[in-house]
C-alpha cells in the first residue's frame, strides 16, 4: 500500500508555538492594565479623601 505524504510536524510545532507566545503577551498586557487602573482607583479614592478632608 503506499502511504500518504509525511505530516509536516515541523510548521505545526511552530505555529503552536508563536499561538503561545501571542496568548502569553496578550495575557499580560491584560494583567499590566489591569494593574494600571487598579493603582489609578487607589490614587483617584486618595485624592478624593484628602478632598474631603480640606473641605471640613
Amino acid at each position: 500500500m503506499a502511504k500518504g505524504p509525511e505530516k509536516n510536524t515541523k510548521n505545526k510545532a511552530l505555529h503552536t508555538k508563536l499561538l503561545n507566545r501571542k496568548k502569553a503577551k496578550l495575557q499580560e498586557e491584560k494583567q499590566e492594565k489591569k494593574l494600571r487602573l487598579k493603582a489609578l482607583v487607589t490614587k483617584m479614592n486618595q485624592q478624593k479623601k484628602e478632598n474631603e478632608s480640606d473641605d471640613k
